[in-house]
């Protein structure tokens, strides 16, 4: 599975044009996609107009929403902040860490347009989804 980060989702909704959002237009349909709690709050925080609100929240929960949290992946998380941090990368948003890190442990994907991710990809091993056109 595929987990889009809010990063993609906010240009999505916003009907920004670039290769994430492209790729997430075609693939919606065709693969399974999922995202977060924390990516689903975050979202939704962005969202001003109530009846834009409840829309963005019923068109999100088509997907599977992954609860997350816990003392493992809490753990696991602070785990991979600190290697990074040894090895002078600073991810920036413990949100960010606490999403690679989920994608880690399930083994899922992620589609984002967040450089604070790349560490993990490149250090960490995390499965990203190169949307270039």
């Amino acid at each position: 599975m595929v987990i889009v980060d809010t990063t993609v989702w906010i240009d999505y909704l916003r009907g920004a044009s670039n290769h994430e959002t492209a790729w997430l237009d075609r693939e919606m349909k065709r693969r399974r996609l999922g995202l977060t709690d924390l990516i689903l709050c975050e979202v939704l925080q962005g969202v001003r107009d109530p009846g834009t609100f409840r829309q963005v929240h019923d068109e999100l929960l088509r997907f599977h929403v992954f609860p997350t949290g816990g003392v493992e992946l809490a753990t696991e998380a602070a785990r991979n902040y600190r290697v990074l941090r040894a090895e002078g990368y600073t991810v920036r948003k413990t949100i960010d860490c606490w999403i690679a890190t989920f994608c880690l442990i399930s083994g899922h994907e992620l589609l984002h347009r967040d450089h604070d991710f790349d560490p993990f990809e490149e250090r960490l091993g995390l499965k990203v989804v190169h949307a270039e056109g």
